[in-house]
């Protein structure tokens, strides 16, 4: 009986180690672009949302936003550097710590600042802080100009 919780275990681990494994290179770029081209929408229109002062209807958003950056830690395996007109820089690979700690903060912070709004007095600067600047940092440092 024991052994057979071990080997349920073994098979869980290898299978289910990361979200690619069974997706092909063009499926894993395309995958990480939709998502990040996906961030982008909605961050306008959480601008636009804020702007109006509709505040309830832009946290949807920033919450599929963060899942969108945890997601996107896994989208940069090793085999993915090149093809599928990526634009991603190597030193996402070169620096892969920075590079996930930079995600999971731009993911975090879109939970900061969901909570953040009910309270800013200017939401604006709120958005630039908590999310604008983390696209920007990331720009700056892991993808080619466009």
């Amino acid at each position: 009986m024991k052994l057979k919780k071990i080997f349920i275990l073994f098979l869980l681990v290898t299978f289910s180690n990361s979200s690619y494994a069974n997706q092909s290179v063009e499926e894993i770029i395309k995958g990480r672009k939709a998502m990040f081209s996906e961030n982008y929408q909605n961050g306008k229109k959480i601008s636009i949302l804020l702007k109006s002062k509709k505040i309830e209807e832009a946290k949807p958003l920033m919450k599929k936003m963060s899942d969108n950056y945890k997601k996107l830690l896994d989208y940069f395996p090793d085999n993915t550097k090149e093809g599928f007109k990526t634009e991603a820089l190597p030193s996402i690979w070169e620096n892969k710590d920075e590079f996930n700690a930079l995600m999971q903060k731009a993911s975090d912070d879109m939970i900061k600042l969901a909570k953040a709004i009910d309270t800013a007095e200017d939401l604006r600067a709120a958005q630039k802080e908590l999310m604008w600047n983390n696209c920007s940092a990331c720009h700056n440092r892991f993808r080619a100009d466009h």
